[in-house]
């Protein structure tokens, strides 16, 4: 027999299918190999079987040995990563690592096991106690432990009574050790309780439309706080009655742990969680609970999507518009795009939800590719939360310099008074976002990159927020030495700061990228919060999805417009959909909410329209404005990135690119909306100078997108890096 098999090696010049020869029938499509490839021993994917090669056999090489009996791909999984590799334009290589454990393809990752102690079945115990010398203390305290508490760790009952008592009784037959696999489960200490809800009437139908409809996709558009999470869980239910797996997707690690909770209270261990913050061992063990059946339900971030379930019945992607299910480093992948692909071939639903809809899913909605279920209102018609505008402008008039504007300082004093909870959103962590010398005018930059250093004053060091580069936080100017420093911009560890000076008897939690580095810290700063052993969270992005917090009436919003000055076709869209997700934090409960955003542009119709909630009347202003100047969703960006560490390199492979690529222009002027080639907006970036050819053509011309990608490959080499990018959500 004959395998198919792709390599575990991702280079261009290597991209293609090897074909190896067998003769252990446990081997079939999917199987992870170990195979010779020249001079090296790779590890591999089956991809095909055959029984005749058109190649002579004394060409043929075996196959070296099989890694697991479980074949680690199913054909779904498969075809899966057949579409990745054609539509994010990558190597076969490169596709298949997104389907298997980073640790588990190098080797350094195996399943673990524990030996485990118990009393034979049928035991006597007093008999057996009463058989044991009178000396033997130990063995009967063991005995009288085991009955009590059952199978367990050889190692506690070792540690409990001695390593010669737990031999004793078993010598005698009294006991039997055994050795069991051990799962390495995430968030052990996740304490859950099913409530069960009853469905409100429009919950109810909401269900039925989904059940109901011949739409493949269907898009929950629902209001903060409109019981869209428990319209999921009453799928998810139905869908495992029919003896159908589910994927439930949110957009933040930080959200896991919470949706975790839910689905454990109501399909204990069926539940299992897949997202990069676990660790090697527990990721693995999570990972085989899905594929081998063990597990039914995947929870997770977007590389859930490609979790090792078969016979998917339901898709679900909550708060579907964020960015972070677009991956931002190869390969490029939307994971609806993806979740649209898989829901196809298996015959399941898809779900997208959200209260702000992405601009593409709102219109494939209304053109009817789509089923569109509303949820208008919250639970119980509690109100949306009241916003005042504060305009900082007349702020520094007054002679107000703070971060915090009047109204919002009069909020807070009033939330803390009534023993409520606050939140304060700010997209910029760190102290300050740059350093600044007020002699020459000098910005400390990143030496790798070219962009300024953030301060942080925890440890009093500059970072670089694109590659992590660390440095000493310096005490004077690098270029004309003077001892005069500025601290340009506010960062959340300078929002602490202020609200203690202001609040001494506040206990307030920060949650950023830095303080939630370890496993659990997303989860700890959420449980702190949650359990009210904290008045204020100050945090980032990652504070303003998903969470419910019963006791918080009040979200101040700093800086609400920083994200709308961003030369980015989609920084509208954006500032208003994390405005609104923002807002939603506040008056979950009994408590009626208030939201205090602050602003530089209070005229601003993405502002107007974000405080009044009126999404409708944003899409319509958003979806004319990209109709009128040709950008998504009725076309394309396509961008085409050329770095490399040599200047004159990058230059050269760019104008090389940017010649073949206006030849496929000139031919194609009539699909063309856009064609140009200029520096990357971040010119060097890691050590990398960055040139860039960037398009706009007509939607859905694949014939056209393989073209280019066909036409640009071929550039690749060690020391240029090319790379195609469609509707890219960063073009930083």
């Amino acid at each position: 027999m004959f395998a198919d098999v792709i390599v575990d090696i991702n280079n261009v010049e290597v991209d293609k299918i090897f074909e190896y020869s067998f003769f252990d029938c446990k081997i079939t499509l999917g199987s992870r190999v170990v195979v010779p490839f020249g001079k090296k021993v790779l590890e591999g994917i089956v991809i095909g079987i055959k029984e005749q090669s058109v190649y002579p056999p004394e060409k043929i090489k075996p196959i070296l040995r099989l890694l697991e009996q479980t074949p680690a791909l199913t054909k779904e999984t498969l075809a899966m990563m057949e579409y990745v590799r054609k539509t994010c334009y990558v190597t076969r290589a490169l596709s298949m690592r997104l389907f298997l454990p980073s640790e588990m393809r190098k080797g350094k990752v195996k399943e673990q096991f524990t030996r485990t102690v118990a009393l034979i079945e049928g035991l006597d115990l007093e008999q057996a106690i009463n058989s044991t010398k009178k000396n033997a203390i130990k063995q009967r305290e063991a005995l009288q432990y085991l009955s009590e508490n059952g199978k367990t760790k050889a190692s506690i009952v070792a540690e409990l009574f001695g390593a010669s008592a737990l031999n004793g009784i078993v010598e005698k037959g009294f006991a039997i050790i055994e050795k069991e696999k051990y799962f390495r489960s995430p968030y052990k200490d996740l304490t859950f309780n099913d409530k069960n809800v009853e469905l409100t009437e429009k919950q109810k139908n909401a269900v039925a439309s989904v059940e109901n409809t011949d739409k493949t996709t269907s898009l929950l558009f629902g209001v903060t706080g409109s019981g869209k999470t428990e319209v999921y869980l009453d799928l998810i239910k139905r869908t495992i009655a029919k003896n159908k797996t589910a994927i439930m997707l949110v957009p933040e690690i930080a959200l896991t742990p919470q949706m975790l909770k839910q689905l454990r209270a109501k399909f204990g261990d069926d539940a299992a969680i897949l997202h990069s913050g676990l660790s090697a061992g527990e990721r693995f063990d999570e990972w085989w609970r899905l594929r081998n059946g063990e597990a039914r339900i995947a929870i997770g971030a977007r590389s859930a999507i490609f979790a090792p379930l078969e016979n998917v019945g339901l898709i679900i992607i909550d708060e579907e518009h964020d960015g972070s299910y677009t991956s931002e480093s190869a390969p490029r992948y939307a994971t609806v795009d993806i979740a649209k692909f898989r829901a196809n071939l298996s015959g399941a639903k898809l779900i997208l939800g959200s209260a702000t809809p992405s601009i593409e899913s709102y219109k494939k909605a209304m053109d009817g590719e789509y089923n569109l279920i509303e949820l208008p209102d919250r639970i119980n018609k509690r109100p949306l939360p009241e916003v005042e505008i504060a305009d900082m402008r007349l702020e520094v008039r007054r002679g107000n310099n703070s971060v915090f504007s009047s109204a919002l300082k009069f909020e807070l004093e009033k939330c803390l008074k009534n023993n409520n909870q606050a939140i304060i959103f700010l997209n910029q962590r760190g102290y300050s976002k740059t350093v600044i010398c007020t002699e020459c005018g000098h910005v400390q930059k990143c030496d790798a990159c070219d962009v300024s250093l953030t301060y942080h004053r925890e440890d009093n060091s500059l970072l670089c927020h694109y590659c992590g580069a660390k440095y000493k936080m310096i005490t004077a100017c690098t270029e004309c030495g003077s001892p005069f420093i500025r601290y340009g911009g506010t960062g959340t560890e300078r929002v602490v700061e202020e609200l203690k000076k202001l609040y001494p008897e506040a206990r307030i939690l920060r949650m950023d990228r830095d303080t939630t580095q370890s496993k659990e810290g997303h989860f700890k700063i959420l449980n702190q919060f949650s359990a009210r052993e904290a008045d204020i969270l100050v945090g980032t992005q990652m504070i303003a999805k998903g969470h419910d917090f019963p006791f918080v009436t009040l979200v101040g919003i700093l800086d609400a417009d920083m994200s709308l000055h961003f030369s980015d076709f989609r920084s509208g869209e954006r500032t208003f959909q994390l405005l609104t997700q923002v807002a939603g934090r506040s008056g979950r409960a009994e408590q009626a909410g208030k939201v205090v955003l602050q602003t530089y542009s209070p005229e601003n119709s993405v502002l107007r329209q974000a405080i009044n909630y009126d999404y409708v009347g944003f899409y319509n202003q958003e979806i004319s404005i990209r109709k009128a100047t040709a950008f998504p969703p009725f076309t394309d960006v396509v961008r085409v990135l050329i770095s490399s560490e040599d200047d004159d390199t990058a230059l050269s492979a760019t104008k090389a690119i940017h010649g073949q690529l206006n030849a496929l222009y000139l031919e194609n002027r009539e699909k063309f909306k856009f064609f140009g080639c200029m520096k990357a907006p971040l010119k060097r970036l890691q050590n990398k100078f960055r040139y860039q050819v960037l398009m706009r053509i007509d939607a859905g011309e694949e014939e056209l997108l393989q073209t280019i990608f066909i036409t640009c490959d071929k550039y690749k080499s060690r020391s240029i890096f090319v790379s195609m990018e469609v509707n890219s959500n960063n073009l930083t």
